[in-house]
């Protein structure tokens, strides 16, 4: 069946799926997006993805397309017309079709949203039982990765060092020698006595939903949160690893650039984690 997506007011079929070639997201990458995840019918988390959708719309001076009334409305519409159970809604936002000029257009122009979805799933059960490899490379991204951009060519360029590298994932370091992120997922390592260890939120990351979500469900369970940056030497020799998204739920790290992360397996806090987001995701958010 083909998947339905919507675009600029119309609910279309993806193969018939248009944008006009001046739209300034296709010129110069002026947008932003965000990936939420849908289980059991409902989208997970969406008020944390549309607040951070708010912020990042913000910071670009890029009006909403709609109000959020009648966003949320037609996200319902698309999960019910591509009658999707699980998978993810992908939302992007530009700030319309002016023609080509660097500077923001002079006229008042409406910004574009196209919506689409996929069944894509969840990681391989593999994947959480045996853990992932990551590697690493120098930072080299604009100084607002926490603007959810759709300008994302080092992330695109730092996710094919892994996939060459036979990893999952790639860590940026910055100038200091403190990892920020992955190329699409936030990091997180677990020290002597369970502390879990994750960089502070800043202009350096993005506020992952999963990360804070995590945090949240962590606290609550009375497990140790700590949130400061983290020197590539301390993940190295940290007894756990892991990393969290939308898409990569809360996944292992067993190796950093070919050194082993503890026992070179998934650890029990790591586990426990996997356990409680698991939980929740499952029981999906329909607010």
């Amino acid at each position: 069946m083909s998947e339905i997506a919507y675009v600029n007011g119309r609910y279309v079929l993806t193969s018939d799926a248009m944008v006009n070639i001046e739209d300034r997201g296709y010129q110069f990458s002026d947008g932003v997006y965000e990936v939420i995840a849908v289980a059991n019918h409902s989208l997970v988390d969406l008020d944390p993805h549309l607040e951070r959708l708010d912020r990042s719309l913000s910071n670009l001076n890029i009006e909403w397309p709609c109000s959020e009334r009648v966003l949320r409305i037609i996200l319902a519409q698309l999960l019910k017309r591509n009658r999707l159970k699980d998978g993810i809604v992908y939302l992007q936002v530009t700030r319309g079709v002016a023609p080509r000029n660097h500077a923001f257009p002079t006229a008042i122009i409406p910004s574009s949203l196209v919506i689409s979805v996929s069944r894509a799933g969840r990681p391989s059960r593999d994947k959480f039982i045996e853990g992932v490899k990551v590697v690493t490379t120098p930072e080299n991204r604009w100084g607002r990765p926490d603007i959810k951009s759709v300008s994302l060519l080092p992330n695109v360029l730092a996710k094919q060092f892994a996939v060459h590298n036979g990893a999952f994932e790639t860590w940026f370091v910055d100038d200091h020698g403190a990892v920020t992120e992955g190329s699409s997922t936030n990091a997180w390592i677990v020290l002597s006595g369970q502390e879990i260890v994750t960089r502070p939120l800043g202009n350096d990351i993005l506020a992952g939903i999963t990360r804070m979500k995590l945090i949240e469900l962590a606290r609550a369970g009375n497990m140790r949160i700590t949130e400061r940056p983290f020197s590539l030497d301390e993940a190295m020799n940290a007894e756990e690893a892991f990393i969290t998204s939308t898409t990569a739920f809360v996944m292992p790290v067993v190796e950093i650039d070919e050194n082993v992360v503890g026992t070179g397996k998934p650890g029990p806090v790591t586990q426990n984690l996997l356990a409680l987001y698991e939980d929740h995701f499952s029981q999906g958010d329909e607010k």
